[in-house]
Formats: C-alpha cells, sequence, structure tokens
C-alpha cells in the first residue's frame, strides 16, 4: 500500500510538472504572443540571430515544441528561409538546456513566491495581457513546487528494492533506455519535464551516472516527435524542417548513448553532483548539436527536400490555419476568418461557373464545380475543427463571439456550395443533356437575379470582414429584393407557360428550381448581418406585424350562424 501512494504521489507531481509547463506556454502567448512571432520572424537575418531567436523563445515559453511548431508554420507560409529556421530549431533545444538550468535551481521560497504573485497579477488584471503574464508566472510556480514534490517523494526510492533492481536492468541495456526516454518525452511533449525528472532521480542516487546521460539523450530524441505530428497537415517545408531536426536529434542521441560512459566519466570529473551531471549532460548534448550541425544547414536541407520531395501538384488543405496559434486567440480567430474567405472565393467561383454553365452549357463544367465543392467541404471540415480547437481555450466573450460568426458563416458556406453543385450544376447538366433552352425572357430573368446573389455575396464577404451595420442592413433589404424578384420571375414564368411559349413549356420545372435555388442562396448569405444588427437591436424575432397576431376564436365565434 505504501509503495502504491509513492506512485501516486510520483504520478501527481509530474502531473502537476505538466500543467505548470503548459501554463507558462498559454501565458506567454496570450500575453506577447503576437510580438513573440513577430520577432521570430523577424530575427533571422542569419543563422546566428537565427539561434538567438530559438533560444530566446524558448526560455520565454519554455517550450522547443512550442517553438518548433511556430517556425514550422513560418517556414510553410515562406516567411522565414528553410536554413534560417533550422538554426532557429538548434537554438530552440539549447534554450531547453538554459532552462533546465534554471529550473533546477535549489530556491525553495521562490516557487510559493512566483504562485502567489502569479495568483494576484491574474486575479487584478482586466486584460488578456496581464492575465496572460499571470497565468505564465503561476505556471512557473507550480512547476518549481511538483519539483520540490517530486524530490520528495524519490527519496525513499533509493531504498527500494524492486526499483533498484528496475534501474540496474536498465543500465545494463541502454537502448532501451533511450527508447524508454524518447517515449515519455514524447507522451508528455516535453524533453524538459523528462531530463528534470532524471536529474531528480540521479540526485537521489537512483540513477547511474551512465543511465542518466542515456536518459537525456532519449528526451531530447523524443521531444523531437511531437512537432513532426503536429504539422504532418501542413506545408512540405514544415514538414522537411521538423523530419530534419528529428534526424539531427536522432544522430546526437545515438551518438552519446553509445559513448554514455566515457561521457559521464568525463562530466564526473568537472561537476560537483549527479543532478548537476544530468544538467551538463543535457547541456553538452544541445551544444554539442549546435556546434556541429550549424555550418551544415544546406546539407541537411537537401537531405530532407529529397527526403520529403515536392509534390506534382499544388497542395490543397487549409493555408491558414496556424495551430501554433491557438493560444494567442487574436491570431488563431484572424487566421479562421482568413481561410472561411477563402471558402468563400471558391463558393463565389462555383456561383459564377454554374452562371456560364447555363449560358453555355457543357460537361467540363460540373466536373470543375464538384472538385470546388469538395475543397469547400475539406476546407469547412478543417475550420470547424480548428475552431472547436480554439472553443476549448478560455475564450472572453468577445472572441466567443466572433468565434462563432466564423463558424456560422463557414456553415452557411458549404451549404450554399451543395445548393450549387447538387442544385443549379444539376439543372445546367439537364438542359446541356436534353439540349434545351430557355425563353429569352426567361433566361434574362435568371440571369438577373444570378447577378444580384454574386453582387450579395461579395456584399456579404465584406459585412463578415469589417462588420459595417449599414452594409449589413443593405445586405437584408438585398434578400428582401431578391424574395421579390423571384416571385415576379415565377409570376411571368407561369403567365409564359399558359401562354403555351415553346421553351418555357419545356424548361418549366427546371425555371422554378433555379430561383427556388438562388433565394435559398440569399437566405443564407444574409445570415452574416444577423448578428451585427441584433447587437444594433435593429432586428425582430418576427417578420410577422403586431397587429396581425390575432387571439384564436372562441368557439362560439367559430360555430356557423343559425338560419
Amino acid at each position: 500500500m505504501h509503495s502504491t501512494i509513492e506512485l501516486i504521489n510520483l504520478l501527481g507531481a509530474g502531473a502537476l510538472l505538466l500543467w505548470g509547463l503548459r501554463m507558462i506556454k498559454t501565458g506567454v502567448m496570450r500575453a506577447f504572443g503576437a510580438s513573440l512571432r513577430l520577432w521570430i520572424a523577424k530575427g533571422t537575418g542569419n543563422r546566428f540571430t537565427a539561434v538567438m531567436s530559438g533560444i530566446m523563445a524558448t526560455l520565454a515559453l519554455q517550450s522547443s515544441t512550442a517553438t518548433a511548431v511556430i517556425t514550422a508554420s513560418f517556414a510553410s507560409n515562406g516567411a522565414i528561409n528553410p536554413r534560417m529556421a533550422q538554426a532557429v530549431m538548434l537554438g530552440a533545444n539549447v534554450g531547453t538546456s538554459i532552462a533546465a538550468v534554471i529550473l533546477s535551481l535549489d530556491v525553495h521560497w521562490f516557487g510559493s513566491a512566483m504562485i502567489l504573485i502569479g495568483v494576484t497579477i491574474f486575479q487584478l488584471s482586466k486584460y488578456a495581457r496581464g492575465k496572460g503574464i499571470g497565468r505564465a508566472v503561476l505556471g512557473l510556480g507550480l512547476m518549481l513546487l511538483a519539483l520540490q514534490l517530486v524530490g520528495n517523494v524519490t527519496g525513499p526510492l533509493r531504498e527500494s528494492e524492486v526499483m533498484i533492481a528496475i534501474l540496474s536492468g536498465l543500465t545494463d541495456a541502454p537502448a532501451f533506455a533511450l527508447i524508454l526516454a524518447a517515449v515519455l518525452a514524447f507522451v508528455s511533449s516535453s524533453s524538459l519535464a523528462v531530463v528534470l525528472f532524471v536529474a531528480l532521480l540521479a540526485s537521489a542516487g537512483i540513477v547511474s551516472p551512465p543511465l542518466a546521460v542515456t536518459l537525456v539523450a532519449g528526451a531530447n530524441l523524443g521531444g523531437a516527435i511531437p512537432p513532426l505530428l503536429a504539422v504532418l497537415t501542413e506545408g512540405t517545408e514544415a514538414r522537411r524542417l521538423t523530419l530534419a531536426n528529428l534526424v539531427v536529434r536522432a544522430i546526437g542521441a545515438i551518438i552519446l548513448t553509445s559513448f554514455a560512459v566515457p561521457s559521464a566519466n568525463v562530466l564526473q570529473t568537472i561537476v560537483p553532483n549527479d543532478s548537476a551531471l544530468t544538467i551538463a549532460a543535457h547541456i553538452g548534448f544541445n551544444l554539442a548539436l549546435l556546434v556541429l550541425f550549424l555550418p551544415l544547414l544546406g546539407p541537411i536541407g537537401k537531405l530532407a527536400a529529397l527526403a520529403i520531395p515536392a509534390p506534382a501538384k499544388p497542395e490543397r488543405g487549409a493555408n491558414y490555419l496556424d495551430y501554433s496559434a491557438l493560444d494567442t486567440p487574436t491570431i488563431a480567430l484572424a487566421a479562421a476568418a482568413r481561410e472561411t474567405l477563402r471558402v468563400s472565393d471558391i463558393v463565389l467561383r462555383m456561383l459564377q461557373g454554374s452562371l456560364e454553365a447555363l449560358r453555355k452549357p457543357g460537361p467540363a463544367t460540373r466536373s470543375t464545380v464538384s472538385l470546388l465543392d469538395d475543397d469547400v467541404d475539406a476546407l469547412n471540415q478543417a475550420i470547424k475543427l480548428y475552431l472547436t480547437r480554439l472553443d476549448q481555450t478560455e475564450l472572453d466573450d468577445d472572441d466567443a463571439k466572433r468565434s462563432a460568426e466564423i463558424m456560422s458563416f463557414a456553415i452557411n458556406l458549404e451549404h450554399v456550395g451543395d445548393i450549387v453543385e447538387g442544385g443549379l450544376i444539376d439543372v445546367a447538366s439537364k438542359i446541356a443533356k436534353r439540349q434545351l433552352k430557355f425563353s429569352s425572357d426567361g433566361l434574362a430573368e435568371i440571369v438577373a437575379l444570378y447577378e444580384k446573389t454574386i453582387a450579395n455575396m461579395q456584399m456579404s464577404q465584406t459585412i463578415f470582414l469589417t462588420g459595417d451595420p449599414q452594409l449589413a442592413r443593405q445586405l437584408v433589404a438585398a434578400k428582401v429584393e431578391i424574395r421579390r424578384l423571384e416571385a415576379q420571375s415565377a409570376k411571368a414564368h407561369i403567365q409564359r407557360v399558359r401562354e403555351r411559349v415553346p421553351a418555357s413549356v419545356e424548361t418549366s420545372s427546371l425555371h422554378l428550381d433555379i430561383l427556388r435555388d438562388l433565394k435559398r442562396i440569399n437566405a443564407h448569405l444574409a445570415s452574416v448581418a444577423y448578428p451585427i444588427l441584433e447587437t444594433k437591436g435593429e432586428l425582430d424575432e418576427s417578420r410577422l406585424r403586431p397587429n396581425a397576431v390575432l387571439e384564436p376564436k372562441t368557439a362560439l365565434e367559430t360555430k356557423p350562424a343559425s338560419k
């Protein structure tokens, strides 16, 4: 029972360590996310400044994984030269080493002070930056507290026969120890947390110096896996960058594991204790990688290009959804809005293509529009997943409202795309297949309604981007105008059918289907204006006039009068 309690205490302390690390990252990103990302992008003029950018960003975020994902995103978008991005990654690795030194300092009161200061700043701050700073300081305090708890728990473990037997086995199986540490770093998404844990085990005499060196190598190897997985759906350059980082760390880990015993012997002559030896091994490992591979950025990039060649066709998928920005809601919402505007451009092309198909029927248009609809569906799925991930963070009321608006507009655009692909293009295909033609008056009415719909869609894009209430009123008024034009065209078409106009008789159901679909499209487009008008208090709950709502008649009122 005692062993079980000690294990629970150890796991709880480890969980607190990871949670504190996460709070530092999210706090810094929310307080300085935009400035930090801009600073990383600008600080890559040469390989030395790029290394310093990586070091400073990792010290601020306490996570080389976060720095790697941000850098990979910039490389994917072309904001950073791939070679300089690799230099940032090497600097980020060194940054984790410096962070390990700072966090390993034996200052017991410092953790409690940081918790007190962090909570105070968070509670007193009214703005996102202040709360972000408070969150980061609180996270630092929780990490230091967790390290103290781990130290208290690991002390008795040096007397455990089971623990001694397990670690003795790891000492004799360095390959397995390397893999175990890599798995722990991968699962926790933090090589820093694993290195600190190993340092505490070493200070308690539970881990021998050669085993500590091997575990440090494994932690560094495992820490390179999460960034690679995080950018699998991004561009080619992002995947190349994170793969090269993984290969560089793997080479270093294998070499260090192979020379773990002599490396430990050398470090024992330099540093005073086993805990400091672990931290020194971590620093030496990443400094060696920096010195060895910084001059080789060109060959590394070429090897990564050979491993992940450029696609034969342009890559499809989201261009602006940056998952590394989820800790900065303002940036993340801007990215989602840009991606949604991209979707609206695709839907606009589909709408214009369906009009062209009515004017000049042909089989190629349907396949083109169908491919565009597939893009719309895929991008909308990506946007919804992205916003769902963002909504899981702590958003203020304005950010939550904007997220809901983006989600609503994206969903309505998807519905518009489905109407175009499943309705309007289907009508155009039937006309081409049956060799039908609208009457000249009927075609003119349809084209006028189409052009009005296209103009309304362009207006909806502007409203979505700017939130202009005047344009919102115009769009809602335009919806009413569309309804009037649809009714007029339907009435005129029925009159032509009554007059037995051959073209109108042959295309009767198709004409009415187009009117109905365009009316539905405008209803979806007008939805972007409703939240704006509702905020201004200019939107009624019902279109019924107040005097049109009648009281239900009584039985006496409904009973027929007797003769």
